[in-house]
């Protein structure tokens, strides 16, 4: 065990605390360590919605190169913010245990809900989700990391701003003035993280086997199958939700236009034994009903506003 896993991680507050928490078990477990923080193209340009810059994966992509050119063994992600088809040679080393996975709206008092407001969000998904619950509302859009994020809220005008529940948790950020959004489907694989190596390395391959939770890998992967099925990526409102209950899996998912007017969506629960593809005949049968024609107008939207 003498080598030293390097570990690849965005800079931000958040991604630190990921990256340490991985660090953290693996030294647990004897392991030697080493953080190597590295900025991403996605928290530099922050003027620009993330769709607009035609690529998934905005926040992984620098440090798929750097794993790739060796300056990194492992890399920890938000796993909702990994495209759902890794580069050649890079694969999914472990899915740790699963946060929280909903969304809550920090706001300034909940008055303005059924009159008129002003919600913040970077989110596609988030954005259509309220204004098909919400049509009279105005959303802005909101970029940067979390802590970025909470100051601009802070210093704006508006009413409120959407976040993941986990995120806020995880660096002790949540505020007092918050609502729970249960009604608001999370986007796949909300509230994990994933650990990436290089498909060669048998050693941190194996490290990181000891940190995987098969639940959480179980349920992530149906809600990354739905969307890649889809073909959501970054592009596209959709949202999906798995959750083991005993014996059985409940998956909730829906695809929704980008002012929130449509929504074509899908509930079902089935044995945890049957769950190979499960993911994908849930996103075939949204495509079947309309989901094809939607996603369509969506990229062609998309592709006009780029």
């Amino acid at each position: 065990m003498k080598k030293t896993i390097r570990i690849g991680t965005r800079d931000s507050e958040l991604a630190m605390w990921q990256a340490n928490t991985v660090k953290q078990a693996l030294e647990k477990l004897g392991y030697q360590t080493e953080l190597v923080p590295v900025k991403s193209q996605g928290d530099l340009v922050l003027d620009k919605p993330l769709y607009e810059f035609g690529i998934t994966g905005i926040f992984t992509k620098t440090l798929d190169v750097a794993m790739l050119t060796n300056t990194i063994d492992i890399a920890v992600h938000s796993m909702k913010d990994v495209p759902t088809a890794l580069p050649k040679g890079i694969v999914e080393a472990a899915v740790l245990k699963r946060a929280h996975t909903q969304d809550i709206l920090v706001h300034k008092g909940t008055d303005f809900l059924n009159t008129e407001g002003i919600i913040a969000t970077g989110s596609l998904r988030r954005k259509a989700q309220w204004l098909h619950k919400y049509p009279n509302h105005e959303v802005v859009d909101l970029r940067g990391n979390v802590n970025t994020r909470m100051q601009k809220l802070e210093d704006n005008e508006w009413n409120g701003a959407i976040f993941a529940a986990a995120g806020l948790e995880r660096i002790n950020l949540k505020p007092e003035s918050y609502s729970d959004l249960k009604w608001m489907i999370p986007a796949p694989a909300q509230g994990a993280m994933l650990v990436v190596a290089k498909e060669e390395d048998e050693f941190c391959r194996k490290a990181l086997s000891a940190l995987n939770h098969e639940e959480s890998e179980i349920c992530v992967h149906i809600e990354r199958e739905f969307l890649r099925t889809l073909e959501g990526g970054c592009t596209a409102p959709i949202g999906a939700l798995a959750v083991i209950e005993g014996d059985n899996i409940h998956f909730k998912g829906a695809l929704f236009s980008l002012d929130g007017s449509k929504k074509i969506g899908t509930e079902k629960t089935i044995p945890v034994t049957e769950n190979e593809g499960f993911g994908k005949a849930c996103a075939e049968e949204v495509l079947a009903a309309g989901g094809a024609e939607l996603m369509k107008e969506i990229k062609k939207l998309i592709n006009t506003k780029g």
